[in-house]
Parts: structure tokens; sequence; C-alpha cells
């Protein structure tokens, strides 16, 4: 059985632990970041299986269809002619909510782990009280790996069940990267095209791209074939490089701080009409105004940049330096007014039959912040 995860580990520290050779038995694969989570699944496939996914100690399962005595018999089944067997299972949820009804209703009511005596909960206890008893005791000669790839990871740790499972998993959350490590890797990545790129742009291209490398990947080889000069430019990376949606929120905020009214406006129709929410333009927004508060209470009382930073969530310094300078040129009651306007426009929204003009007024309002 493979011992119980006691620390959330880097994706380097466990890329370096399977480079090493020292592959468990039992693993659970979730997070954001799907290129390390492939990466990783290809690093255990060269270790263990080295004729390839057709070889024969190489076995993959996908969806619920999985049924227990197939995993029983995929981790029981003796490797050949190798050390070690593979068994991957893609979007099985290990952690189900099984839920019991009350007569003929259908309104859900409770966990099974709480209670109910009908056929179907005794059925799935059992169920899972077999699969907790496969899962604790795996042979040393199997890797298995869960994979979370569409399906939501949400254990619940107060559930018996859940703890079990958790107690005996190698769990790995692949998470989007730091930003020195993004920049490091667009840098490198830039440099294996024939081209350099400052840290600042790297920052910004990992902004509008969400951070993550999948998606970098291929916009740095586009910004690589446009961009005519040796060095990467903003002018290369924002003709070529389709941002995300968060992005153009960002820009619709970034103007409103800059107090650029006219592109705000420009930017909020853009929203619109791509049906962006109306609530979540204005959720944007009203972060973006405390942010402008804090950071003006940060100006007043002599307080860094980082410090800044780390309070309110920001994760690039390019998004921090706008606020800072903005704060520096702006009032407290400026800034206070700003945020209680973005209240007074979620009150409205709630209740009004056309969102869209609570926020082209919201925006109007706003231009005045500068």
């Amino acid at each position: 059985m493979a011992s119980k995860q006691l620390a959330k580990r880097t994706y380097a520290d466990f890329s370096k632990t399977i480079g090493s050779g020292q592959v468990g038995n039992f693993y659970i694969f979730h997070g954001e970041e799907k290129f390390l989570l492939e990466r990783s699944l290809a690093d255990i496939r060269d270790k263990l299986c080295p004729d390839g996914p057709g070889g024969f100690n190489y076995r993959r399962y996908e969806g619920s269809a999985v049924t227990i005595d197939e995993l029983d018999i995929a981790v029981n089944t003796l490797p050949g002619f190798a050390e070690r067997a593979l068994v991957e299972v893609f979007d099985y949820d290990i952690f189900p909510r099984v839920k019991r009804k009350q007569d003929n209703s259908d309104e859900e009511l409770e966990d099974a782990d709480e209670g109910g005596n009908n056929g179907d909960t005794a059925h799935a206890d059992a169920d899972r009280e077999r699969l907790l008893a496969l899962l604790s005791d795996l042979p040393d000669y199997v890797c298995l790996i869960f994979i979370y790839d569409t399906l939501l990871y949400k254990p619940d740790k107060r559930r018996k069940f859940d703890a079990g499972i958790l107690a005996c998993a190698d769990v790995m959350e692949f998470e989007v990267q730091e930003k020195k490590l993004l920049v490091s890797w667009i840098t490198r990545h830039f440099k294996d095209a024939g081209k350099s790129i400052s840290p600042a742009d790297a920052e910004y291209l990992a902004f509008i791209t969400g951070g993550y490398m999948s998606s970098l990947l291929g916009e740095i080889g586009k910004v690589s074939v446009y961009s005519t000069g040796e060095r990467v430019t903003r002018g290369d990376i924002d003709t070529v490089v389709t941002p995300i949606l968060d992005t153009v929120i960002y820009k619709l905020t970034d103007a409103l701080v800059s107090g650029n009214n006219a592109a705000a406006l420009r930017i909020l129709d853009e929203l619109l009409r791509m049906r962006e929410a109306p609530h979540r333009i204005l959720f944007n927004i009203s972060v973006k105004m405390r942010q402008l508060l804090a950071a003006r209470v940060w100006v007043e009382h002599g307080l860094d940049r980082a410090s800044l930073m780390e309070v309110c969530g920001i994760r690039y310094d390019f998004q921090a330096t706008p606020l800072m300078n903005t704060a520096r040129k702006t009032s407290l009651p400026q800034c206070r007014s700003a945020v209680l306007a973005c209240s007074d426009s979620a009150l409205l929204m709630n209740s009004s039959a056309a969102p869209e003009a609570c926020l082209i007024e919201l925006v109007a309002k706003l231009g005045y912040v500068n």
C-alpha cells in the first residue's frame, strides 16, 4: 500500500521522484495544468511500459462504465516479461455522492454515509467498501492511476470512505505554475525558436493565456513565426495571440483604472456582443475598484507594492503598476465612491430587466476615476 502523502509537493519535486525511478503503486492525478499532467503520465509510461501503450503491461480504462470487477482483474493480473504493470483510469469518480430519495419524491436528501436503508443505498455502500478494500491492498507489481480529466475532483475528508481512499493514495495536483517558473519556461521556449523576450512581456503572455502551458506552447509558436525581429515585442503578442475572456475583462478594468473611459466603453461593448454575463463583468469591475481603494490606502501609509499584491491576490507586476500609479493620483474619497457605485449597480442589476444598461451607466460613472 502506498504511504500516505503528508505534504503537498511541487511538480518539480514529483517529476524528480519519478525520474529517479521511484514510481508508487496508487496515484490520483487532477488539476488545471493538463500539460504537466500529461507529461507526468508520459514519464511513468516510459518507466513502466517501454513497449508503449500497445504493450501487454499497459491497461487503460475510460469513464464511469468501468466496474469494480474490471478494476480487480486489471490490478491483480501479473505483468508479462516485466516487473510492473500500469493501469490508467480516466474520469472515474472515486468519491461519488450517493443520494437516497424519500418515497416517490425526486428530492435528494442526504449522503449515503449518513444513513438510509433502501436497496440502492445498501448496494452502493457495499460497492464502496469493496473498492476501498481493493485500493487499500494493491499488489506491489502494479501502478494504478486515477486521472480526473473532465470530472471535478472533490473528495470530502469528513466522509469515512473518502478519508480511507486518501489515506492510501498519492494525490498529485497539477496547478498553473508560479510566475517565476512560467517566465523562465516561456523564455526558454522562445530561445529554442531563435527568439528572445523580456521578462515583462513573458509575464504578459502568461497572463493573457491564463498561464496554461498547453495554450502557451501554441501561442509561442505563432508569435515566433510572426515576429520579424530577434526580440519578441508586446505588439507581436497582441497581434497574433487570442486572449482568454478574463483578459478582455481585465483590459476593461485596466482602462477604468487608467481613466480611459472611451476605451472602457468600447471593451464593454465588445464583451456584451460576446454575450458575456453582465453579473460576471460587474464582479470583475468591483474587484478592481476594491483593489484601487486598497492601493490608495497603501500609498497613504507608505506600504510597498509587494504587500499590496499579496493582500489583493495580484499575480503579475504589470497588473499592480497601474493600480499604484492611479492610486497616487486619486483621492481616498474618489476610491470609496467607486466601490460604492459598484455596490449600487449590483443592487440595481439584481432587480433590473436590462442589466446591460446598468453596466453601461456604471462604466460611464467610473470614468472620472483617474
